[in-house]
């Protein structure tokens, strides 16, 4: 951070106003800026074969790039790390907008993974591009368990917390399960749910099987093996991530290679369970992250950037984050206060029904 800021001191005044205007005028359009243009908004009367020499040496020092021979310039990868950390200037959330991301999580008290679909679906809207949710993991006490066959490779859990929460998840059971066995584990799990988090039964399964093993039918204690594991992996703290308006990506990519990027991205999304470590969420704050193209090991091969904050209990622990995801010449000065106005709204309204 600190030599990036300090490539910023080095500049003069009108190497850093042409390397700004550039890189807003990229933003702006996506297309590359040229000299010509420049000297029509530059702040002092200077020819366009200044701005080129000026261009020139922005070029060496990895800020600018040129796409085609005899064209403008755009930002590489640094020079839009550079301009986020040293020259954006942050908007305002206007009411407006405000108001819209109020309305999204609505007054009722019921489920809050709808709500945080809501606050995806509105995030999304607002910024034209794709929106992420990472939502917390579930710490009310379960009510009820209940396996549904739906294939022979496929079972759902359905899953229906004290507070009136219901979760429906899939997952792939042990071969050889029949009506029988899955009967056999939902009656089992429901002697131990009562008052119990899901994190609390997980404890307690294992010890359970072992003492009624003569008791239990070994394709019901595979399955509840299975499932659980399924519910809760060890050291996840978080449950599941909301990605709402993938569409937006996809307009107006036509060359394959950016449809290609695009889709790698979200089979990633998909794939990854542990989706907070390529969030590289800490402990450590809240506060707005923007990661640029490869930044972000996730983003690394879609050439994608990541506007993302985390939220947090009122305990002041991150439980999850929301974010937008867009093309590299995203408006990071509306998307910014965007996502931290959001975050810290549904941070609150968590809080408070906790």
């Amino acid at each position: 951070m600190t030599e990036k800021t300090n490539l910023i001191s080095e500049m003069n005044n009108r190497s850093r106003e042409v390397f700004r205007r550039v890189v807003e005028g990229y933003l702006e359009s996506g297309d590359p800026v040229g000299s010509r243009t420049l000297t029509r908004s530059m702040s002092e009367q200077v020819s366009a074969a200044t701005i080129r020499n000026v261009m020139q040496d922005l070029e060496y020092l990895g800020l600018l790039d040129s796409p085609h021979i005899s064209a403008g310039r755009i930002p590489t990868q640094l020079g839009l790390r550079l301009f986020v950390d040293g020259l954006l200037e942050v908007g305002t959330v206007t009411d407006e907008v405000r108001n819209t991301i109020d309305g999204s999580l609505g007054k009722e008290s019921g489920d809050v993974t709808s709500m945080l679909d809501r606050v995806g679906s509105t995030l999304s809207g607002l910024t034209h591009g794709a929106s992420l949710v990472l939502a917390p993991k579930q710490e009310a006490p379960v009510k009820h368990v209940e396996f549904v066959s739906l294939a022979p490779d496929r079972a759902l859990v359905i899953l229906v917390f004290e507070d009136g929460h219901v979760e429906n998840r899939i997952f792939t059971p042990p071969p050889g399960q029949t009506a029988s066995s899955l009967r056999e584990a939902t009656n089992f799990l429901n002697s131990l749910a009562a008052g119990r988090t899901l994190a609390d039964l997980r404890s307690v399964v294992e010890v359970e099987i072992k003492k009624n093993r003569r008791d239990l039918d070994s394709l019901a204690a595979e399955l509840i093996r299975s499932g659980d594991a399924f519910w809760e992996s060890e050291g996840s703290r978080y449950e599941r991530l909301i990605v709402r308006g993938r569409a937006n990506l996809l307009e107006g990519s036509t060359e394959t290679e950016e449809l290609e990027r695009i889709r790698s991205l979200f089979d990633d999304l998909e794939r990854k369970r542990d989706i907070a470590e390529y969030l590289e969420l800490t402990e450590e704050g809240d506060g707005v992250r923007v990661f640029i193209g490869s930044e972000n090991k996730l983003f690394s091969l879609s050439g994608s950037s990541l506007v993302v904050s985390p939220y947090m209990n009122a305990d002041r622990k991150i439980i999850g984050a929301v974010g937008v995801i867009g093309p590299t010449r995203l408006n990071y000065g509306r998307i910014v206060p965007i996502v931290d106005y959001t975050a810290q709204l549904v941070g609150r309204v968590l809080s408070s029904k906790s």
